[in-house]
């Protein structure tokens, strides 16, 4: 062997101490093993397992791991990676791995058509200090994959979009309920797109390519997963639909399933879709996951490694979790059978029993590490709330398990803004207000998400804030983070359905957190229904939404097997933190527009998402009912004090006039006035006025344009009186009126010789000729003069003019006239 194996197998003994002796015996050992290895080994398998034994044996160092792989996958003689082993599957997807990444601790790349996504996963062999799943997903959209080059200063990628986040976190979503509990080491996965066809979305196959990536890795994970993106298209159901498909789909839904038929994710936007059309299709997409499943585990099979052994799950101790359920599980049963508490003061309740049973086991624990006393109360504490709920079905604050919490609805908050709307649920309160812009004001994609999703713009929007202060915490208030967006992007979706797309102002939602217990994403659409109606917007339906948890009894010699669960509406906080999922629906009394389920487990059953479907459609009608009280149905009219929109024609003749030298009385007219302004086609200007007086102020400034510029019906071939008004080097400026905008009259039309200047005629300033009307220039609207064709014996007869106004606003057209005498 040469090159690396030259270098490895004669190791310099530069080691000082003992242990570096050792580690040089071992690794000559090593390598005179891979010896026999490499020409006994038959298959990649076999040979993987082999290698991956080995290496953990001889080399525990993860940074002296990596030197050898890279060494094994250079050094293999009689083997080549670059033959792919691609597994096809009945969805026309391809799976490859082995020839990208090597040095990851697992790599996969994706195809379907020619949209390519190659994903990376790669794990510390060091724990972190983190006291839950370091785990880190960053999905990037590359410009050179979409075949463009970013348009920004840089001609590079900056900062993540929108799009890049809420992907990132439909993925994470997807793998972390299937990593071993307590395995808290930094993990990081990276989705970079390949080549983007702009036919197939790339988001679920990088959820795709991440499963395969986790399970070809010996990152402990108990996958793998499979996930599709179901559409309704012409009412048929479409697995993985294309771009153009989706923009006629009444549903966008992504299934992410789990082994033996296990639900471990859903997200979907839909159009008022019904309960059983959308059941129909979670079915539909579960049974095509298993496909996915069934293509990755092949790949597995013939290029997988096995799993490395954890050093150190961060799981409490049974000992320890025993002598706390001795000390604090009377006194937690206490505070939870309590209902007079309210959030507040059932945490401070908590907290006290907290900080005497971590005293306690202190004392009687004393070499115990923090973090095994913290986790033994949190598990005992768990372990009592789902208890008494599965046993008595009644919850810590006296409900049973499908009554909702107390509602109150308020509109017209604020009377100063467009649309304002105060939902209160329990312990939670949202303010939700609306605003109303000129369309120029709408959301514009990059270039890259356009070419990979085809989204351009959008004129709705729903902004999501949660400041600390909502949960009675101290915090920076900085900008967006990866929570406030997804709660925003699925309120969003609950409500962008109803909104009537051609509406003439892009809509801005904000939905403030003032109160949070639990479920504020759902008060948010509530709220922002509400306040759309206030605002005068024609919604074709109120939406509402609720959020429905799951408390589950698992069977303790298999955890994946549920023997016994309660589902639970209109979920707290405590609830959705203690309990196994997190299920928000949205939707109108018609149908369904948004759904999202985060699901702690590793999957659950199909029949567990279909009842919890079933019951909140029955919550949400209640809540609409209770909406339906405060508002009914969308205001006739806006509030005097909104936006006003209105047309200006300007004949392509009056554009220069009307614009401006450079633009000078757009820009003046909008900088005075504060108006918006938008040219719709070649002759209509759109204007957008914040305030009715603004609108008022902005007629007045077209008036005062329009008084400095009168056009009349020009007979073609009539004579008219012109006065002189300019002379210059190519011709003299005429007019035919005074109030008329000078044009000029060409040396080449002044007589029937040729001439180079106007003053070998001896015109003047002032001096009134006789000239010939022959129409518009067809590209630039300018009249057409001309004197030289008069110079004949016949008499011509002169007409006057009358003048009338050319610039009419409100989209109504100009009404033109002429008379002669």
């Amino acid at each position: 062997m040469g090159g690396p194996v030259a270098k490895l197998t004669n190791p310099p003994l530069q080691e000082q101490e003992g242990e570096g002796e050792k580690r040089t015996v071992c690794l000559y050992r090593m390598f005179r093993l891979l010896r026999e290895i490499l020409c006994e080994a038959t298959s990649l398998g076999l040979l993987l397992s082999y290698f991956s034994s080995l290496v953990a044996t001889f080399t525990p160092g993860k940074q002296l791991r990596t030197s050898v792989c890279s060494w094994f996958l250079l050094s293999k003689q009689g083997f080549s990676l670059e033959n792919l082993n691609i597994c096809p599957s009945p969805l026309n997807l391809k799976f490859s791995s082995g020839k990208l990444a090597r040095f990851a601790d697992g790599c996969a790349v994706v195809q379907l058509g020619d949209t390519s996504v190659m994903v990376t996963a790669v794990s510390k062999t060091k724990s972190s200090v983190s006291q839950f799943m370091p785990l880190v997903v960053d999905y990037r959209q590359k410009a050179a994959a979409a075949g463009r080059i970013p348009t920004n200063y840089l001609r590079r990628e900056l900062g993540t979009t929108d799009k890049e986040i809420l992907t990132s976190r439909v993925i994470d979503r997807s793998i972390r309920p299937l990593f071993p509990a307590g395995y808290y080491y930094d993990t990081q996965i990276l989705c970079n797109l390949l080549a983007v066809d702009g036919i197939n979305d790339p988001d679920v196959l990088a959820i795709n390519g991440a499963s395969a990536a986790l399970a070809l890795s010996d990152i402990p994970w108990n996958g793998p997963i499979g996930a599709v993106r179901v559409g309704i298209v012409d009412g048929k159901l479409v697995i993985n639909p294309t771009r153009k498909e989706m923009s006629s789909s009444m549903l966008n839904l992504v299934v992410t399933g789990g082994p033996q038929s296990q639900i471990v994710m859903l997200e979907a936007a839909a159009d008022n879709v019904l309960q059983q059309d959308l059941s129909h299709a979670i079915k539909t997409g579960l049974k095509y996951t298993q496909q996915i499943i069934q293509g990755i585990q092949q790949l597995v099979k013939k290029q997988g490694t096995a799993k490395r052994v954890v050093e150190n799950l961060f799981v409490a101790p049974a000992e320890i979790v025993k002598y706390t359920k001795e000390l604090a599980s009377d006194e937690l049963c206490k505070v939870f059978k309590d209902f007079n508490h309210d959030k507040i003061s059932r945490d401070e309740e908590i907290n006290k029993i907290r900080l005497k049973t971590e005293e306690q086991l202190r004392e009687k624990f004393p070499e115990a590490e923090p973090y095994a006393i913290m986790e033994s109360f949190s598990v005992v504490s768990k372990d009592v709330f789902r208890n008494l709920v599965l046993s008595n079905c009644v919850r810590c604050d006296g409900r049973d398990l499908t009554s909702l919490r107390n509602i109150h609805c308020e509109v017209d908050v604020f009377n100063m803004l467009h649309g304002s709307a105060l939902f209160q649920r329990g312990q939670t309160q949202v303010l939700c207000t609306v605003t109303f812009d000129s369309l120029e004001s709408s959301v514009k994609s990059d270039l890259i998400t356009t070419a990979v999703s085809g989204i351009k713009d959008k004129n709705f929007m729903l902004h999501y804030e949660f400041p600390p202060y909502a949960t009675n915490e101290i915090g920076r208030v900085t900008g967006m983070n990866r929570r406030e967006l997804g709660h925003g992007a699925l309120a969003e979706k609950a409500l962008k359905p109803v909104v009537p797309q051609d509406f003439p102002f892009t809509i801005r939602v904000t939905s403030e957190v003032l109160e949070s217990n639990g479920s504020s994403s759902m008060a948010s659409v509530c709220g922002g229904s509400l306040a759309l109606m206030d605002a005068g917007v024609p919604v074709s339906s109120a939406v509402a939404g609720v959020a429905i948890g799951l408390i589950t009894k698992t069977n303790p010699m298999n955890n994946k097997e549920i023997e016994d669960y309660r589902l639970l509406t209109d979920i707290l906080g405590i609830e959705d933190y203690y309990g196994d999922m997190d299920f928000k629906m949205a939707g109108t009394n018609k149908g369904i527009t948004a759904l999202q389920a985060d699901i702690k487990l590793p999957g659950i059953p199909l029949r567990i998402v279909m009842e919890a479907i079933q019951q909140a459609t029955v919550a949400k009608r209640e809540i609409l009912k209770i909406m339906n009280q405060t508002i009914a149905k969308p205001r006739p009219t806006r509030k005097e004090n909104g936006p006003v929109v209105e047309t200006v024609h300007v004949p392509v003749s009056k554009r220069t006039r009307f614009v401006g030298p450079g633009g000078y009385n757009l820009k003046k007219l909008q900088a005075q006035t504060g108006i918006t302004l938008s040219q719709l086609d070649e002759e209509t200007y759109s204007v957008f006025a914040p305030t009715p007086s603004a609108m008022d102020e902005a007629r007045e400034f077209i008036s005062a344009i329009c008084q400095d510029d009168q056009e009349v019906l020009l007979e073609f071939g009539a004579v008219y009186a012109a006065t002189i008004v300019e002379i210059r080097d190519a011709g003299v400026m005429v007019k035919l009126y005074p109030n008329m905008t000078p044009v000029l009259l060409h040396n080449s039309q002044l007589d029937q010789r040729k001439i180079n200047h106007p003053s070998a005629l001896g015109l003047q300033v002032g001096q009134e000729i006789k000239v010939k009307y022959f129409g518009r220039d067809p590209s630039d609207g300018r009249m057409r003069l001309s004197h030289k064709v008069l110079q004949s014996p016949v008499t011509p007869v002169v007409k006057t003019l009358t003048d009338r106004n050319s610039i009419v606003m409100s989209g109504t057209s100009p009404q033109s006239s002429s008379s002669s005498s």
